[in-house]
């Protein structure tokens, strides 16, 4: 790995959240024995990965979202087992549920819920900043956490790798620019998203997903997140190379969350180049 000497940490919103994550992770500590006996002989899964490679179709991961330091409120009494039942049936490849309490309303008790009743794969999707946070993640029966390059150091990217690898836990690496899929690929990330909305800012740039999607080697699994609100989205990201979309405020906030994700799924999936 290069030595990433630019390397700042983060500010703004997304340096206020992984300071708070930072301190969930360190009271995660006393536990970590009762971690570890709840994965012992656990058997390792791919199942994420290959779910969002299992259709020539775009695959959606839909998202159960209370609401976001951007939006505020977006559907606050949401039910997640419930929402990620009816996203199934809509034909969503894989869930992901955040289970950020402060900024959106989740928790470690709507994981379990989906997990529990909903037969797909489940992405936790949270600040994940220490290892820990990581075991946690498959104590609860997650497929995949997401990562945030950000919102790592270098040396703490590749701490979370080695983690994930050791607790055959699947890993979905967030990038926003071109130097931070850099540091995504040397880090062996084999499912990278690019999220089209700067944490630090919030703002959403969409052709930030059409920029760098096409730059992501074809052996690794590349997801468009944010902004994604239309069947016309979805074709645009797949003109671009994506293999997935991960989409969360459009479909929680729907009155009719079956019928919503069922208008992204099925848009037929374009090879990229490289």
């Amino acid at each position: 790995m290069q030595a990433y000497s630019n390397w700042l940490p983060p500010t703004g919103t997304l340096g206020r959240i992984s300071a708070e994550a930072t301190i969930r992770a360190q009271a995660l500590e006393p536990f970590r024995a009762q971690l570890e006996s709840a994965i012992a002989g656990r058997p390792a899964t791919d199942a994420f990965g290959a779910a969002l490679r299992a259709s020539t179709g775009i695959s959606v991961i839909a998202e159960v979202k209370r609401r976001s330091p951007s939006k505020g409120a977006i559907a606050d009494a949401l039910g997640a087992a419930q929402q990620a039942e009816a996203y199934r049936q809509g034909g969503a490849a894989c869930v992901s549920i955040l289970t950020e309490p402060a900024y959106f309303g989740g928790s470690n008790e709507d994981l379990l819920d989906v997990r529990r009743q909903v037969d797909i794969p489940a992405l936790k999707k949270d600040f994940h900043v220490a290892p820990i946070q990581l075991l946690e993640a498959r104590a609860l029966g997650a497929s995949a956490a997401l990562i945030i390059v950000r919102a790592l150091s270098p040396t703490g990217l590749a701490e979370m790798m080695e983690a994930g690898r050791a607790l055959n836990l699947e890993l979905l690496v967030e990038v926003r620019d071109e130097g931070e899929l850099e540091r995504a690929l040397d880090a062996g990330a084999t499912i990278v998203g690019v999220n089209n909305r700067d944490l630090e800012t919030l703002i959403i740039d969409g052709g930030t997903a059409e920029r760098i999607i096409p730059l992501i080697p074809v052996s690794v699994t590349a997801v468009a997140e944010s902004g994604v609100a239309r069947r016309e989205d979805v074709h645009r990201y797949a003109d671009a190379g994506a293999d997935a979309v991960l989409v969360g405020s459009t479909l929680s906030a729907s009155p009719d969350p079956v019928a919503a994700t069922r208008a992204l799924a099925g848009v037929p999936r374009r090879s990229r180049a490289r």
